[in-house]
């Protein structure tokens, strides 16, 4: 039986899975808050598989430059290829709307991420000290940048 993945943009009624999501797939998750902005502000989506909500990611754009804000699978739908899945769709939105590079911060710490932003063409250009709250303290960002190929 094959699996019917689909995007959608998100609204703000879809924000109670996507908080509920959040507070499983990480350590210091988005708020409430940062979602309503982001709503107004940036490129939110949602990602299904047969209709549930398995993940979801935001992009902003700044002239043409977009950055991955925060991308997120469900805990056990994660080593499937849906965040691949998931960072294809945004990216393709990207590029289609002119966006020639994408940047993105991620936990040093955060190796499976990591591998997968690698895989896909994203490249380690800088390290921000202390960026994300960590237990007892802070931990550094990675910053990748991949460029973005318009359809030919």
């Amino acid at each position: 039986m094959s699996n019917t993945v689909e995007f959608r943009r998100m609204q703000a009624d879809d924000l109670d899975r996507v908080l509920a999501l959040e507070q499983q797939a990480f350590s210091h998750p988005w708020t409430r808050k940062l979602y309503d902005d982001a709503l107004t502000s940036y490129e939110c989506w949602m990602m299904t598989v047969d209709n549930q909500h398995v993940g979801h990611g935001v992009i902003s754009q700044v002239l043409d430059e977009a950055h991955l804000l925060n991308i997120a699978i469900a805990v056990e739908q994660q080593g499937q290829g849906l965040g691949l899945q998931l960072l294809e769709h945004l990216m393709q939105r990207s590029s289609e709307r002119g966006c020639v590079e994408c940047f993105l911060e991620l936990r040093e710490s955060n190796q499976s991420a990591y591998r997968l932003y690698e895989r896909f063409g994203f490249n380690e250009i800088g390290r921000r000290r202390d960026y994300y709250p960590a237990p007892g303290g802070h931990e550094d960002a990675l910053v990748m940048v991949c460029t973005l190929f318009a359809d030919e």
